[in-house]
C-alpha cells in the first residue's frame, strides 16, 4: 500500500523488518537495505532497467530474500519543490509495484530525493573512488542516501 506521509509509513511497518530504499531512474534502479531496528541503510546493488515485468521480479526477489517490509522511493521533485514528469514515472512505478502480488501487503512511501545523487557522488570522490568505479556504485549508494534520510525521519518519530 502507498502511503504519502513517512508518519502513515511509519505506523504500518512491521517491528523487526528491514525496508528498501529505490533510485528509481530512467536506465538503473539503485538499491539499498537497512538493517532490522532501522538504523543504518547500505547500498545493495544496482539493477539495469529491462522491462518493467522484469525489473520488478528483480526487486521482488530482493524483498522475499530480505523478508523487506517496506519500500522508500526517492521522489526526484524540482529544485522549487515542484513534481515534474520525472516524479509522475516514480509514482507510476510505485503504484504499478503496489498491483502486483510480490508486493502485496508492502508499505511504500516517497522520501524527497534532491540532491542525493550529489551527495553520493561527493562522498564517493571523498573515498578517492575511481571515475569507472564511481560509475558502476552511484545509484545504490544514492539509493543509500535517500534511505538513510527516511530512516532518520522514522527515528525521530518513534522519539528515538
Amino acid at each position: 500500500m502507498i502511503h504519502e506521509t513517512i508518519e502513515d509509513f511509519a505506523a504500518a511497518l512491521p517491528p523487526m523488518r528491514a525496508v528498501a530504499g529505490l533510485d528509481f531512474g530512467d536506465k538503473t534502479v539503485g538499491v539499498a537495505v537497512s538493517d532490522t531496528l532501522l538504523s543504518v541503510a547500505t547500498p545493495l546493488e544496482t539493477i539495469r532497467r529491462k522491462k518493467f515485468t522484469q525489473d520488478a521480479e528483480s526487486l521482488a526477489a530482493i524483498v522475499s530474500a530480505r523478508t523487506i517490509a517496506g519500500l522508500v522511493l526517492g521522489l526526484p521533485r524540482n529544485m522549487d519543490g515542484t513534481e515534474g514528469p520525472r516524479c509522475q514515472s516514480t509514482r507510476a512505478f510505485a503504484r504499478n509495484l503496489a498491483r502486483l502480488p510480490a508486493f502485496e501487503g508492502l508499505a511504500i512511501t516517497f522520501w524527497d530525493e534532491r540532491l542525493s545523487t550529489v551527495a553520493a557522488e561527493r562522498a564517493l570522490l571523498e573515498a578517492d573512488t575511481s571515475r569507472r568505479r564511481r560509475a558502476e556504485v552511484i545509484d545504490h549508494v544514492a539509493a543509500a542516501y535517500i534511505l538513510q534520510g527516511a530512516l532518520d525521519r522514522l527515528r525521530h518519530i518513534r522519539g528515538e
